[in-house]
């Protein structure tokens, strides 16, 4: 195994990355609106962004999913126990004492088993739950008629807010994780150009350099 430096963010990729946290930006903020956090804008412009923004990042989302099991990119996001502790025993203290970071980025693996652990958990329970919520929330003119209606509303209200309060907590540790380690620049720029480095095998160097040599620099 040796290092190089590869093309493992597509475009696409990129610009999901990208699109998704403009999207959860723009909801968070019209949603702490919603809630009187702040006065930045009215009730019915804070309504009408927030509804906007959910709707477009549900699209997005959904040629997301589209791509991930198109060309088999969830097996990134697969979590494993195999190498968990070290990441974990990194994180809790190893950081602080400078020491090497235990995971090495791989073609077939660019997520090290915590960040597949925190991501299949986003993708699989808070994304779905705040959809969900939402959209019960969006057409509550369509069930407001079945017995004990405004009760269910408060549930799903509660679910709804605890679910943004969590992804609001994700996106602090992963922007806080961009400062440690290697420099900011260094963790941001592979999901602006795409390259980062990786180990690869003989094998797949060889096939990169012959069959996509732009993948590879």
């Amino acid at each position: 195994m040796a290092l190089h430096r590869v093309k493992i963010f597509s475009l696409f990729e990129r610009f999901w990355h990208w699109s998704q946290m403009l999207l959860i930006v723009v909801l968070l903020i019209t949603g702490f609106g919603l809630h009187g956090f702040h006065n930045l804008l009215s009730f019915e412009q804070a309504v009408t962004l927030h509804t906007g923004a959910a709707l477009a990042l549900l699209v997005v989302w959904a040629f997301g999913t589209f791509w991930l099991f198109t060309t088999r990119n969830w097996r990134h996001f697969i979590p494993t126990a195999s190498g968990m502790w070290g990441v974990l025993r990194y994180y809790s203290f190893g950081i602080f004492r400078g020491e090497r970071h235990p995971y090495r980025k791989a073609y077939w693996r660019k997520h090290n088993p915590l960040q597949a652990l925190a991501y299949t958990m986003l993708k699989l329970v808070l994304f779905p739950a705040i959809w969900i919520s939402g959209l019960a929330y969006l057409f509550y003119f369509a069930w407001r008629d079945i017995p004990d209606a405004t009760a269910w509303l408060e549930g799903i209200a509660l679910v709804h807010t605890a679910a943004a309060f969590a992804i609001l907590t994700f996106v602090f540790i992963h922007v806080y994780m961009l400062t440690t380690g290697h420099s900011f620049r260094d963790h941001v720029m592979p999901m602006i150009t795409g390259f980062d480095e990786v180990d690869l095998t003989p094998e797949e160097e060889a096939y990169l350099r012959k069959d996509e040599p732009e993948q590879i620099r």
